[in-house]
């Protein structure tokens, strides 16, 4: 797989075609076979009852969990196992509970830089005190360690882990579910001034809030027992 530098509005970044989840134990398809483009430039939203698969196709966007049959392409290329580590680079999830490490807020955004896969980049302090500001938080936040986080601070901790390293496509897991209002509306500003109107980049975000999901998207998308559709 080897991406283009760029893109412009409009261009496929990632298409799925036929992509089905069966399980072997229940016998049945998780998400039965579905077909979806997302779109330099969009911001799409999926809503859905609890169960119905929207976990499930998000995770297999993200080359998380094996699909049972259908095909990911990441612009106009099909990834195949040894592009895995590559497409994770420009396509991150971000869970509804974020898993820290041991040690400071500073500590877990410096370990992406350990990872072979981001050798090229550095951690730059000013560019995180950024998007610090951006979630209302200042240079202290740094400090604190990832064990004493609330739920809302290590949601803003582990995206901006993320929003570091620049990925191009956002596939986001009810970011918000467990988190208070005011928490709610700072992991929202921080992907509207990531996205900012970009015609490069992309997101998808799970969402049990139709509120959210409108104010967040200009495209939705429902799951209903593991199939999706597009709302008109």
């Amino acid at each position: 797989m080897t991406p283009t530098a760029s893109t412009s509005a409009h261009q496929a970044l990632i298409k799925a075609i036929g992509l089905v989840r069966y399980d072997s134990k229940s016998q049945k398809n998780l998400l039965n076979a579905s077909d979806f483009t997302l779109c330099a430039g969009d911001r799409v939203a999926v809503t859905g009852p609890s169960g119905s698969g929207k976990s499930v196709f998000l995770r297999a966007l993200a080359l998380l969990d094996s699909h049972s049959s259908g095909q990911i392409y990441w612009r106009g290329t099909a990834v195949k196992g040894p592009d895995i580590p590559a497409y994770r680079r420009h396509v991150s999830y971000i869970a509804q509970r974020p898993a820290m490490l041991e040690g400071t807020v500073e500590d877990n955004l410096r370990y992406p830089f350990s990872l072979k896969v981001y050798q090229d980049l550095k951690f730059d302090r000013e560019a995180v005190l950024r998007l610090l500001g951006q979630a209302g938080r200042g240079d202290g936040f740094l400090e604190k360690q990832s064990s004493e986080l609330s739920g809302g601070e290590a949601q803003i901790a582990a995206l901006i882990r993320v929003l570091q390293v620049q990925p191009d496509v956002l596939l986001l897991d009810e970011p918000t579910a467990a988190l208070d209002p005011e928490s709610s509306r700072e992991i929202e500003a921080l992907v509207s001034a990531w996205f900012n109107g970009s015609n490069e980049r992309a997101y998808l975000w799970i969402s049990h809030d139709q509120a959210q999901a409108q104010r967040m998207s200009g495209r939705h998308l429902t799951m209903l027992a593991g199939t999706l559709s597009e709302q008109t």
